[in-house]
């Protein structure tokens, strides 16, 4: 059945008429969000506006060269209540180090909103209350339909055209205190220059691009080297030993794949580390310890090898309970520890699906040769513990 020219005009007609005040609203409010249209409920005028490119921000600000007084509002759009925003300005760098800079929350028992300054002189800050190197002589904030601003008047040093600025949000923890930002996406973008006087935003895109492939040379080396190759030569070690043929094969095999694991996560992975911990600060987060402690257990792993006693000697068998029981355990934390790494870089699913098949594949293959060795690898206990009952049963019949 087909329509006629006049019913099918006829009904595209009501369509619009039934979607126009769904569209009308949306663009209503896109363009409330934007710089240009914005009007604040407390009347404040700004000369000059602009929509940050990331984290839905946007900075409104009046600027004076000549006495150096700067006027800001600075507003984050979409942000719970139970959130914390920030904007600062560093007079010394690009980095979050040194800045000087405005925060604001909601008070989750009064509902009011806290607004304070804080000088930021590490990568580790607590963001506790203090003094700025420059003036503030207003100081506000305001939340309303998770639109979160903080107004201030600040005091710059007189003819400055062009600063160094960021901003940034984060979750409030228990008792309305700061908890950490995400350390990912656009998190880590949250920087650049502004032009006072043109207001032109300029990010700094590169430092953010090398940053991102350092971290992802960071868990690719870490990866490979403690979550493959330390895998891969502990089952050497543990299932090729059994094979008389395979002696002193296996040793070999087992001290290639355990020493390139160590010294290559010891180049590549501690490397990048350090050089994360330089220019975005050294945090003390579950990731970071683990990985820490697996390198001590690694470095007591290649000293235990000087200290190995013979295979006759009497303590021979505590050293091997000492050297596989560390072995094991860093195997563990390394998987649970690539897993940490992968949540916090957020690659993309294909590194979490390929490394899952990877370690799957090395832990199907041990599951099998521990099934095949399971006679010859426990055996004997098992003979000895009915040796042992029989004996005791032979007693027991002769009293």
């Amino acid at each position: 059945m087909s329509l006629s020219p006049r019913t099918t005009v006829f009904v595209v007609l009501c369509f619009l008429f039934v979607l126009a005040p769904y569209l009308a609203r949306a663009t209503t409010d896109e363009l409330q969000a934007r710089c240009d249209s914005h009007s604040f409920n407390n009347g404040k005028h700004f000369r000059s506006c602009v929509d940050l490119p990331v984290l839905d921000s946007f900075l409104h600000f009046s600027y004076v060269r000549e006495t150096g007084v700067l006027e800001v509002a600075y507003r984050h759009i979409n942000v719970e209540s139970s959130s914390w925003i920030a904007w600062g300005i560093n007079p010394t760098s690009k980095g979050m180090s040194g800045s000087q800079t405005l925060l604001a929350y909601r008070n989750s028992t009064s509902g009011v909103m806290r607004v304070y300054t804080s000088s930021i002189k590490g990568y580790s800050p607590t963001l506790q209350e203090g003094p700025l190197s420059f003036r503030v002589l207003q100081l506000s904030g305001e939340y309303l339909n998770g639109e979160m601003t903080i107004f201030a008047t600040i005091v710059l040093p007189s003819n400055i055209t062009v600063v160094n600025h960021l901003w940034q949000d984060g979750p409030l923890t228990e008792g309305d205190r700061l908890g950490m930002h995400a350390m990912s996406g656009d998190h880590l973008k949250s920087t650049g220059t502004l032009d006072l006087l043109s207001g032109q935003v300029t990010t700094t895109k590169a430092a953010n691009d090398n940053m991102l492939l350092v971290k992802k040379i960071h868990g690719l080396v870490n990866a490979v080297c403690w979550g493959i190759f330390m895998p891969i030569g502990v089952i050497a070690a543990r299932y090729m030993r059994t094979y008389k043929g395979l002696d002193p094969m296996w040793f070999y095999i087992h001290i290639i794949f355990q020493t390139t694991g160590y010294f290559g996560g010891l180049l590549g992975g501690l490397g990048t580390a350090i050089y994360m911990a330089k220019h975005t600060g050294m945090r003390s987060t579950t990731h970071t310890v683990i990985g820490i402690v697996l390198f001590a257990l690694g470095f007591l792993q290649i000293l235990a090898l000087k200290a190995r006693p013979d295979k006759e000697h009497k303590y021979r068998k505590y050293w091997n309970w000492y050297h596989h029981t560390t072995g094991y355990v860093v195997i563990i934390l390394s998987v649970y520890n690539i897993y940490k790494g992968l949540a916090i870089l957020q690659p993309g699913s294909s590194w979490k699906i390929a490394y899952t098949t990877i370690i799957g594949v090395i832990g199907m293959f041990a599951i099998v040769m521990e099934i095949m060795q399971f006679k010859n690898r426990w055996g004997s206990l098992c003979c000895k513990e009915s040796e042992d009952l029989k004996a005791d049963q032979t007693v027991s019949t002769n009293v």
